[in-house]
């Protein structure tokens, strides 16, 4: 009676692993449906693009007139190249390697509804939406995607987590503002520490204002004109000025003057604890930008001493004159 008993608990347990075994092993290229994971869509058809990482951060691009912006500052021009590269590639994952139809497989792999490593919700321009998880890494170059609401899960090489940047630098020219160093003539930097105004003369740099014995360091003077002259963002503000960006009171400003033209970058007040950074607007541009902690750090903290070479210390021979 026994023996019967556990052949027949065995006979159970033998078709619970095997439908197991069915449910969640990694399907063949044969079994999956092939084609285009997205069916008709086309790369062109994108109008809105929005990105999400499992941290909260997002980045949204929007087309306006073929050329892709960011609507969140103000239309601030976007890489349209950059934007296009990325939406070909979403265009070409193909649906031809099935890795698992259950959507208990979704946390795992990293493409579940609360729980992905990036979400793409795209705008077609017939209104429609289309959204996209892209998970976990597979190795050898594989990722795991998935098409809202199909619980199917796929692999794919044709796009990878690292592609859907949250990161606005990403999707953007960094540089907000650039003059040619050889044609600056003059720069003044003022800030907590004073005000220290340098010109050029026949490809040599001064200081106003250098006392007797003093010597001017040109070198750190021209560090701080290459500085000026190529000021690069982390992410565009928008139009609008807000109190919040501390340009009241600012913590630099610094005025570049070329042949062409004088130019004033405005550094707020440094913002944030943990990850420092500032707020700068140039006078040749409607933006207001975020630029690093180093880059306003380069102006905001600049002293006096910075710019004058160390006097020499005499040695005990010339103290004495000799003997």
């Amino acid at each position: 009676m026994n023996n019967r008993l556990n052949q027949i608990l065995l006979g159970i347990l033998v078709v619970q692993l095997a439908l197991v075994g069915f449910v969640f092993w990694p399907r063949q290229a044969g079994e999956a449906k092939g084609g285009p994971l997205l069916g008709d869509f086309q790369a062109a058809a994108v109008t809105g693009l929005t990105i999400r990482d499992a941290d909260g951060n997002q980045v949204t691009l929007a087309k306006k007139d073929e050329q892709w912006v960011l609507p969140d500052a103000d239309d601030f021009p976007a890489q349209t190249d950059r934007v296009t590269e990325f939406l070909d590639k979403v265009e070409k994952i193909q649906a031809n390697r099935l890795v698992t139809r259950t959507e208990a497989s979704h946390k795992r792999l990293k493409v579940a509804e609360n729980d992905y490593n990036r979400l793409l919700e795209l705008t077609l321009s017939g209104g429609e939406s289309r959204r996209l998880f892209v998970g976990s890494s597979a190795g050898a170059g594989a990722t795991h995607v998935r098409v809202d609401p199909d619980p199917n899960v796929y692999l794919t090489n044709a796009l990878n987590v690292w592609d859907a940047d949250t990161a606005v630098s990403r999707w953007i020219d960094t540089l907000y503002f650039s003059v040619p160093t050889t044609a600056t003539v003059a720069l003044k930097l003022e800030n907590a520490n004073g005000v220290f105004e340098f010109e050029k003369q026949d490809d040599r740099w001064t200081m106003a204002g250098l006392s007797a014995g003093e010597t001017l360091d040109e070198d750190a003077v021209r560090t701080l004109v290459n500085y000026a002259a190529a000021v690069r963002m982390t992410e565009p503000l928008g139009k609008t000025a807000k109190a919040s960006f501390g340009l009241d009171q600012p913590a630099a400003v610094v005025t570049v003057k070329t042949g062409d033209g004088e130019y004033t970058l405005t550094f707020g007040a440094p913002a944030g604890t943990e990850e420092k950074s500032y707020v700068v607007k140039a006078s040749n541009s409607d933006y207001y930008v975020r630029v690093s902690a180093f880059t306003g750090d380069t102006f905001a903290n600049k002293t006096r001493q910075d710019f004058l070479k160390e006097a020499p210390t005499p040695t005990p021979e010339a103290e004495g004159g000799g003997s």
